[in-house]
């Protein structure tokens, strides 16, 4: 049961997200002010944990006790090509943190993590046409549910296109296809490297490019050392920390397909989040449309679950 809550833990850390850059916004501060900070405390958060990671692995080889092999020797293995490989994995996530946020400008948070919740079809298509194959039926159900979802989510059926922001659409949508593109390489760059390592570079990369940039002025000019600090502390932990090591603990023990049902939490609490602390209206119908991209995005896990259960029952 802790394994499935760590996990639930990390998706829901991911929903806060939009409802804290939105009040950041509304106390004045600029995208890379936001997210320049978030990336900073969330390095800073990640060294640490690799650091104690380290230690504690030292110790109890030190004291003659077991260590897993993915520990000491996955951070000594790590050659700075392996090392740079990974700080270019962590770029798509600045770019999709860029995307997103800006799309938070133009359009209601609660609209803007549905159509970051896209990736999940968006992903499906990549896959096909890199591989040449085309989806089987259950994914084309999957993919029925999330646009009929996201019609009614978006409230396009309710109110129309004609309230919508355009450009936030597209940026929304735009974040989607680079949370796609990181989902695909991110799990191919060293995968043997302990994940507390890995999410340390990781971070360490996407920092470094957003400094390019956005120039880290807030460093300099006093503005880090004011509500923007509250602001990059909490985006940082609940989006470059919680996330990470929660989904270490919990996804080797309950696997890739129960975690990506529970990842589904993220949507509800973002749009909950957006209708109770920013008082954005969230109609009855949206609320379906909502439940309707759960299904779409928990659907194929619970095919797969079902399916090997079936084979596991006739063997």
């Amino acid at each position: 049961m802790k394994y499935l809550i760590s996990v639930l833990i990390g998706a829901m850390s991911y929903g806060i997200l939009s409802t804290i850059v939105v009040l950041a916004y509304g106390q004045g501060y600029k995208l890379g002010e936001v997210v320049g900070t978030q990336l900073l405390t969330g390095c800073i958060l990640a060294w640490l944990l690799a650091a104690f990671t380290k230690v504690r692995a030292s110790r109890k080889l030190s004291s003659g006790g077991s260590t897993t092999p993915a520990v000491t020797p996955a951070f000594q293995a790590l050659t700075w090509k392996r090392r740079l490989l990974l700080m270019l994995a962590g770029a798509p996530t600045v770019v999709t943190g860029l995307l997103y946020y800006q799309s938070l400008r133009y359009i209601p948070a609660s609209l803007a993590i549905i159509l970051l919740f896209q990736f999940t079809w968006i992903s499906v298509l990549i896959q096909a046409v890199s591989k040449r194959q085309r989806p089987d039926k259950i994914t084309m159900l999957t993919l029925l549910l999330l646009f009929g979802g996201t019609l009614l989510a978006a409230g396009i059926l309710g109110q129309g296109t004609s309230q919508f922001n355009l450009l936030g659409v597209a940026l929304g949508l735009l974040s989607a296809v680079s949370y796609s593109l990181f989902i695909i390489f991110s799990g191919k760059a060293v995968p043997a490297a302990h994940p507390a390592y890995r999410s340390a570079w990781m971070v360490t990369g996407g920092m470094v490019l957003l400094f390019i940039m956005f120039p880290p002025h807030f460093l300099f000019n006093g503005l880090l050392w004011g509500p923007l600090l509250l602001f990059g502390f909490l985006l940082g932990l609940f989006g470059a920390f919680i996330p990470p090591v929660m989904f270490a603990i919990g996804v080797p023990h309950i696997g890739g397909g129960m975690a990506g049902i529970l990842g589904a939490a993220e949507l509800p609490v973002a749009v909950l989040m957006s209708s109770f602390v920013l008082n954005e209206h969230v109609s009855g119908l949206q609320w379906i449309g909502v439940v309707l991209v759960l299904l779409g995005v928990v659907l194929p896990e619970l095919y797969k679950l079902r399916w090997s259960n079936s084979e596991a029952v006739a063997s």
